[in-house]
């Protein structure tokens, strides 16, 4: 497999595509300034208990009260109250390891046994605010490396589940428990299988070193404040994902290019050079495909193989996907055959929609029906199959008798919506039709306000490809008209992004100006 990831760096936004042998699999974008991701430590404020729910809504700078439930306070509960009350007298780094725990909470306690409104905690973000919620919280603290998880107040080490081999596990489980430090817990994550101890111990002395510096600054945060930021969201996202399999990650940003290459250097020195920074005129995106393929794949009809599509439509409850055979050439034997074959392959491009929308919570998909149980059970395996490769936590249940499969698949952030949909070329989404269109003069009339009214010197003209083409036509074109006659900083780039009759105006900086 050939993995390549892009970055796109805006004063706006970051987005962040991952593509598999030539096929888009992972996509994210966020505004620049976004705020409680998942893994951000806050010092909160309890502002409501809720017996009835035995949860307690908990203020961290949101414009809703955050959700903390008792189960996600952990059993440590007691002695991260201690540190937290140490830390906000004492000036400095509490070492965690002096510390003398206290007794766990009792797991089938309730709130009000250990909260009252008004008192601070120590939190973590578990989900990001999703729709009308605001984020989910945990007291149950931990700073995700490479290799491996720190669990402070935590004394246990444990492997993950997916690595299989019984030594590997035993061994890795001795090293962790004889270098790690006390009233320190670790996940040892998939990805440390074979890793020696120097490697181990120099990430383990890493993370507590990180969460010492940030936790001695507590007596300086005012709740609600952020007391430790999870790294930013493209190391955090190559921190998971970065395999051998990687051969190129381009970034059209001097700035995070060099951040990427520097964790890349700390977390394999010898794969940096994949790391490089682009520089062409038009958006990267663009030039590499990619904004094509988001145009195929976001709608609300999304076709895969030999005609066949799928019909994904969401509600506030969940997402159902309907498996349809379309105008796909009946090939196979017989109707079972051929539902068959159209189900194993929508199994594919299922796991992939929802990997690349980021698709949480329940999913209900609606194959074409089988009458053969061993086909059902075909189908079956070949989803579980073609979403082993999805990181985040994921259940899959057998077909029904109806033909329906529900997925559950954790939702930390809100799911990834695009609007793929494109106003009438002709009338411009109002349903009236002028009688002529002066598309290039409307466009000549936007460059002269640039330049004569805002005084810009350099900008650059974003139209669709089409467009583009138009102006760049013949000699002496359009563009090279416009540049004599208003200024020699015009520059002229398509954007498969943009509708055929939209166009955009950016600054040198690339920000986008306000006509």
């Amino acid at each position: 497999m050939n993995a390549e990831l892009f970055v796109d760096v805006t004063p706006d936004h970051l987005s962040l595509a991952l593509m598999e042998d030539k096929r888009l699999v992972e996509l994210r974008k966020e505004t620049s300034n976004v705020q409680f991701a998942v893994g951000d430590i806050y010092l909160g404020k309890v502002k409501k208990i809720m017996p009835g729910l035995n949860a307690a809504f908990i203020d961290v700078g949101y414009e809703k009260d955050a959700f903390l439930h008792y189960l996600d306070l952990g059993p440590q509960f007691r002695s991260l109250q201690k540190f937290l009350n140490i830390a906000q007298a004492k000036k400095g780094v509490v070492s965690l390891h002096k510390l003398k725990p206290e007794s766990d909470i009792n797991k089938n306690g309730t709130i009000p046994e250990v909260l009252t409104a008004g008192q601070q905690v120590l939190v973590q973000v578990a989900k990001e605010p999703i729709s009308t919620k605001g984020p989910r919280l945990t007291s149950e603290l931990s700073i995700a490396g490479r290799n491996i998880v720190l669990l402070p107040f935590s004394d246990k080490v444990s492997v993950s589940q997916k690595l299989s081999s019984s030594d590997e596990r035993a061994r890795l489980k001795r090293l962790l428990t004889s270098i790690k430090p006390k009233n320190y817990g670790v996940i040892i994550r998939t990805v440390a299988e074979g890793k020696q101890a120097a490697e181990l111990d120099k990430e383990l002395r890493m993370l507590v070193k990180r969460w010492e510096e940030h936790t001695s600054r507590i007596k300086d945060v005012k709740a609600p404040g952020l007391v430790m930021g999870e790294i930013g969201r493209t190391t955090a996202l190559l921190r998971d994902i970065l395999n051998p399999s990687f051969n190129s990650i381009y970034v059209n940003d001097e700035e995070v290019c060099k951040e990427i290459k520097e964790y890349v250097g700390l977390i394999s020195p010898d794969r940096q050079k994949i790391v490089k920074q682009y520089k062409g005129a038009a958006g990267i995106f663009d030039q590499f495909m990619v904004n094509r393929q988001i145009k195929a794949l976001f709608g609300k009809t999304v076709s895969f193989k030999s005609g066949a599509y799928l019909i994904i439509e969401h509600t506030e409850a969940l997402h159902v996907i309907d498996v349809n055979s379309g105008n796909r050439s009946k090939s196979a034997s017989n109707q079972e055959n051929n539902a068959l074959e159209v189900n194993l392959a929508a199994a594919d491009e299922i796991a992939r929609q929802l990997r690349l929308r980021d698709m949480g919570g329940i999913i209900v998909v609606d194959f074409i029906d089988m009458q053969n149980n061993e086909n059902r059970q075909k189908v079956f395996e070949k989803m579980k199959q073609a979403m082993a490769s999805d990181r985040t936590k994921h259940n899959i249940l057998p077909l029904s008798k109806f033909g329906l499969m529900q997925i559950t698949r954790q939702r930390v952030r809100p799911e990834m919506h695009i609007n793929t949909a494109e106003g009438c070329p002709t009338c411009n989404g109002t349903g009236t039709i002028v009688p002529s269109l002066f598309w290039p003069e409307k466009i000549e009339a936007a460059v002269k306000k640039a330049v004569q009214d805002l005084k810009m010197k350099k900008l650059i003209l974003k139209v669709h490809p089409m467009v583009h083409a138009y102006l760049k036509k013949g000699f002496p074109s359009q563009v090279l008209k416009w540049k004599f006659k208003y200024t020699h900083g015009l520059s002229v780039v398509p954007s498969d992004s943009l509708g055929i009759l939209e166009y955009k105006i950016l600054d040198n900086e690339k920000n986008e100006v306000d006509l």
